[in-house]
């Protein structure tokens, strides 16, 4: 029973050290990834919102049916931007 006991503590010691030395090697890190993932988010935003803004964009046929459930979000992304007010004509969030 011991010997059973003694192996599920080591492997708990592991699996624990590993999460440590991942959280040490990739605390560097975290900033950088966390910008990286704002710019794909604002790209993606101008990407889904561009056509309501004048902006020709190619994939809108696809980037349509995306508007309503980020809609949410919207109002974050044109403050994010520097746009005070919302860009939209006939949509006012603000």
């Amino acid at each position: 029973m011991k010997a059973v006991t003694l192996l599920g503590n080591l492997k708990r010691w592991y699996r624990r050290a590993g999460e440590l030395g991942a959280e040490y090697y990739n605390a560097p890190y975290r900033s950088a990834i966390a910008r990286a993932r704002r710019d794909e988010d604002n790209l993606f935003m101008l990407m889904v919102f561009s056509e309501t803004m004048g902006i020709p964009n190619p994939a809108s046929w696809y980037t349509l049916e995306l508007q309503p459930l980020l809609m949410e979000r919207f109002h974050d992304w044109h403050r994010r931007m520097g746009m005070p007010h919302s860009p939209l004509d006939n949509f006012r969030c603000c």
